[in-house]
């Protein structure tokens, strides 16, 4: 529990670090390229990474569980192999399918979009698929070795950080949807290199190629299903944006990225949670230990929807005070921030159950997953979109999103006798309920709608009564555990801040 915790806290911390800063580009990007353009950029966005997913053949998954099977091993040939094989069908695909997106530009943009500015988009990001492909395939390596401060210092920090300076100064000289997408490609590849020396850190490179196992027809035919159900995952995230500009608007793709963007808070503790889940649930499932798996996927959906709840009451409760930041066009999507808001509590409510249907080697149910969510996802866009328009986008993800985590709960207790709920579970639902009631009572008062600055003491009000009624309701012996191991890392790093602080100061007073 204490080191998924911590895996845990390492990637939460870098998500929320990655939200800040997105966010802040999202307002640049909006602000300064407005809906349209902003619609544009993130369907070259979504064609990239479905791309980059297509090249990945799923080596990203298989990195996770192969290198945490073979470092619990001991296994460094293993390793080794795994590494190689991944990081040499990274490199391979990607130049392909790069070669593939440069050359269906054109079509693309003009006969599927009509949309002739999206052209030269797609042949910039073209060039963006390599190191696309190779920092996910890294990511998943670093994990597998349960380095969650690698992925998070790379993936959420360097990557945005250098994102963020880039516009910030191109928005002050004259920023334009393809510079904004030239500095989206630069701050990958530094995403990618930094990911590739702090691995060389953790398991040094300079070895013979020679010194090495490679269990290539065992990983692929783990990694090929998942490649499979990777690819429709992706494609499902990125559908909407085609449907919705292809069946909608430009427009409506660029309110939609950023309902979607500001969404993203709510699922910070959940992917953080997962992320680090994975290789523990590898490494439990092959020593048969399914008693343990319980325990922590009970443990695990209470953490995420305890976590979840606070960010899922601030969306429903301000849609529009959250939207008005970016401009006046993009408030139209207050509705479907609200519903969006809903399906992150359906994924935060089921927990873990997709991650242990990964980790326990049933690649085909998961594929067999997949396939039924892109399906109902596309069947209820396609339906709800013509007459809704955002607002149908994002009732078709709540449908298809229920269906598919209660799906995937009832798949885990077929197959291993698991179920995610205890009676733990009700103290954070009851926190939730309370503060809700709390926020409305407050509304009758003192209204939100009149200035921001009341919109956000509202938000604050609403985070410190869900932690006191946490708090009231009593923690559990393992959420104990975990806060004062957290409080006594952090007593443990401002005390070394300080002990540094004061060896300088008489150096510098010298």
């Amino acid at each position: 529990m204490l080191q998924t915790a911590k895996g845990g806290g390492f990637l939460a911390a870098g998500s929320l670090f990655e939200f800040g800063i997105r966010f802040v580009v999202a307002f640049l990007l909006a602000r300064v390229l407005g809906a349209a353009e902003y619609g544009m950029y993130n369907l070259a966005i979504s064609a990239a990474v479905i791309v980059a997913s297509l090249s990945a053949l799923g080596m990203d998954d298989g990195m996770i569980r192969y290198i945490a099977m073979m470092v619990g091993q001991r296994d460094e040939k293993g390793v080794w192999g795994t590494l190689q094989i991944g990081f040499g069908v990274g490199v391979v695909m990607s130049l392909l399918t790069g070669v593939g997106l440069y050359l269906l530009a054109e079509p693309v943009g003009l006969r599927i979009f009509h949309e002739p500015d999206l052209v030269p988009l797609l042949r910039i990001f073209s060039f963006i698929i390599p190191p696309l492909t190779l920092s996910n395939i890294l990511v998943g390596a670093a994990r597998g070795f349960k380095r969650m401060d690698y992925s998070a210092l790379a993936e959420n920090v360097i990557q945005f950080v250098i994102r963020l300076v880039l516009i910030g100064i191109l928005a002050l000289l004259g920023l334009n949807v393809f510079m904004a997408s030239i500095v989206f490609g630069l701050s990958e590849l530094a995403a990618t290199l930094a990911l590739i020396y702090l691995l060389h850190k953790q398991f040094s490179f300079k070895r013979p190629i020679r010194e090495a196992r490679r269990d290539t027809r065992e990983i692929f035919a783990f990694a090929l299903p998942f490649w499979l159900s990777g690819l429709l995952s992706k494609f499902r995230k990125n559908i909407q944006a085609v449907l919705l500009g292809t069946l909608n608007t430009v427009a409506g793709v660029g309110v939609f990225a950023i309902v979607s963007s500001i969404n993203l808070v709510g699922r910070i503790s959940y992917q953080s949670i997962i992320a680090s889940v994975k290789p523990f649930l590898a490494e439990l499932y092959s020593q048969g230990n399914i008693k343990q798996m319980g325990q922590l996927y009970q443990t695990t959906t209470r953490w995420t929807l305890m976590t979840n709840l606070p960010i899922f009451l601030i969306m429903v409760l301000f849609p529009e005070q959250l939207l008005i930041i970016f401009g006046e066009s993009f408030v139209v999507g207050a509705s479907a921030l609200a519903i969006l808001a809903y399906a992150e509590l359906a994924n935060a409510g089921t927990g873990i159950c997709g991650s242990i249907i990964d980790m326990t080697g049933y690649t085909k149910l998961k594929l067999v997953n997949s396939v039924v969510w892109v399906l109902l996802l596309s069947v209820t866009n396609v339906l709800l979109i013509p007459p809704w328009g955002v607002v149908g986008a994002a009732v078709a993800t709540l449908i298809s999103t229920t269906a598919i985590n209660l799906l995937r709960v009832a798949e885990v207790w077929f197959l291993l006798r698991l179920q995610p709920y205890n009676r733990t579970f009700l103290k954070p639902v009851a926190a939730g309920v309370g503060t809700y009631l709390a926020a409305r009572l407050l509304a009758q008062w003192f209204s939100a709608d009149a200035t921001l600055i009341h919109a956000i003491l509202h938000m604050v009000f609403v985070l410190i009564v869900y932690a006191g009624l946490v708090f009231l309701l009593r923690l559990t012996p393992e959420d104990k555990t975990v806060l004062l191991r957290m409080n006594d890392r952090a007593v443990v790093l401002w005390a070394r801040g300080r002990a540094r602080l004061n060896g300088r100061l008489p150096a510098q007073s010298g």
